[in-house]
C-alpha cells in the first residue's frame, strides 16, 4: 500500500452477486465504512425494487448516499463524484477506511477517474433526438450509437433513452465519442485502492439468482411500492429513477401494458442485460482482484485481501 495515500476498498460486482452481504461482513471484521455505490439506492422510497438493505442490515453496517434523492430528481456521475469524495474525507477523518460497494460501473470510473469537460445538455439537440426516437425507437438509435461509439454502446441496453440520448448528444456537439473523453480525464483519486470484483464462475447460478430475487422483490410488493410512489410523487416513465430495472417494467404492468407474468419475464431478462453489462466492464477493469461470488470461501478469500491492504508488510 502506499504510505503517501490513505486506504480505500472498493466492492464491484454485477447485480445478484452478493456486494452487500461481503460488504457488510467486512465492515463487522475491519475499521470500514461504507459507501453505496448505486444509481438507483440514492432515490427515497424506492426500496423494494432496489434491493435496498433493510433496517437490521443498516443497523449493523451504515451505508452512506443511500436515500438522498426523490425519484423525481436527477442523479449523475459527476454529482456522485462530489458526494462520493466529501464521504471518503469524512470517514478517513475519523480515523477509518472507506469501503465503497455497488454495481454501477460509472460511478466508479468517474471516482477513480474524474470526468472530463463533457459539454452541457442541449435542449434542442436533445428534443431532436427524442422526436428521432418516438419515430425509429431508441434500439434503433441505440445502433447509430454503436457505429460512432462502440465502447459506450456495448454498456447500454437498447432502450436506455437517457445515456444513449446524452451519449449521441456528445457526439453531435463535440464530434467525438463519449468513451474517449471519459478515457482522457486525469484526476485521479487521492486513495490507494483495494478493488475487489465478484465475479460468478459459473453465469447460469448467477442467472437463477437473478430470478430468485426478482420473484422475491414481486412478492414483497414491488407494484404497490411503485403505485404509491406515482401517487405521492409527479411521476413520469422518462425519469432516470423509473428507468431503472425493474420499475421499467412495473410501470408498465401497472399500465396496463404487460400482464403479470410478462412483467416477471421482462424484469429477469432486464436484470441479466444488466449484469452482462455489469461484466463488460469488468473483464477490462484495470488492477481489479477478481473473486469468484460463488466460492464457498469467498469472504475467507476476501478477508485476505484486505487485511494485507490495510497491514502492508
Amino acid at each position: 500500500m502506499s504510505k503517501s495515500l490513505p486506504p480505500a476498498v472498493f466492492v464491484m460486482g454485477p447485480t445478484a452477486s452478493g456486494k452487500t452481504a461481503l460488504a457488510v461482513h467486512l465492515a463487522e471484521c475491519f475499521p470500514l465504512d461504507i459507501v453505496s455505490v448505486d444509481s438507483a439506492l440514492v432515490y427515497r422510497g424506492m426500496d423494494i425494487g432496489t434491493a435496498k438493505p433493510d433496517t437490521d442490515t443498516l443497523a449493523r453496517a451504515p451505508h452512506r448516499l443511500l436515500d438522498i434523492r426523490d425519484p423525481t430528481e436527477a442523479y449523475s456521475a459527476a454529482a456522485f463524484r462530489d458526494d462520493a469524495l466529501a464521504a471518503m474525507a469524512e470517514i478517513t477523518a475519523c480515523g477509518r477506511v472507506p469501503l465503497l460497494a455497488g454495481g454501477t460501473m460509472l460511478y466508479f470510473r468517474s471516482l477513480l477517474n474524474g470526468l472530463d469537460d463533457l459539454p452541457r445538455a442541449d435542449p434542442a439537440l436533445r428534443a431532436e433526438l427524442e422526436a428521432a426516437a418516438a419515430v425509429r425507437g431508441w434500439p434503433a438509435l441505440h445502433t447509430e450509437l454503436a457505429r460512432h461509439d462502440p465502447a459506450t454502446a456495448a454498456r447500454l441496453a437498447p432502450n436506455d433513452a437517457q445515456r444513449i440520448g446524452r451519449a449521441l448528444e456528445i457526439i453531435r456537439l463535440t464530434g467525438r465519442p463519449m468513451s474517449a473523453q471519459l478515457a482522457r480525464a486525469e484526476t485521479r483519486l487521492p486513495y490507494d485502492v483495494l478493488q475487489l470484483a465478484l465475479v460468478p464462475g459459473d453465469r447460469a447460478v448467477l442467472h437463477r439468482r437473478i430470478a430468485e430475487r426478482f420473484d422475491l422483490m414481486l412478492a414483497a410488493g414491488l407494484l404497490d411500492e411503485l403505485r404509491a410512489l406515482r401517487m405521492r410523487h409527479a411521476l413520469t416513465p422518462d425519469l432516470p429513477a423509473m428507468r431503472a430495472v425493474g420499475y421499467r417494467q412495473a410501470w408498465a404492468c401497472l399500465d396496463g401494458k404487460i400482464d403479470k407474468p410478462t412483467l416477471r419475464e421482462q424484469g429477469i431478462a432486464a436484470t441479466r442485460q444488466l449484469a452482462k453489462r455489469q461484466l463488460t466492464w469488468l473483464r477490462s477493469w484495470p488492477d481489479a482482484v477478481n473473486l469468484d461470488c460463488l466460492a464457498p470461501d469467498l469472504t475467507t478469500q476476501a478477508e485476505a485481501r484486505v487485511h494485507t491492504h490495510l497491514n502492508p508488510a
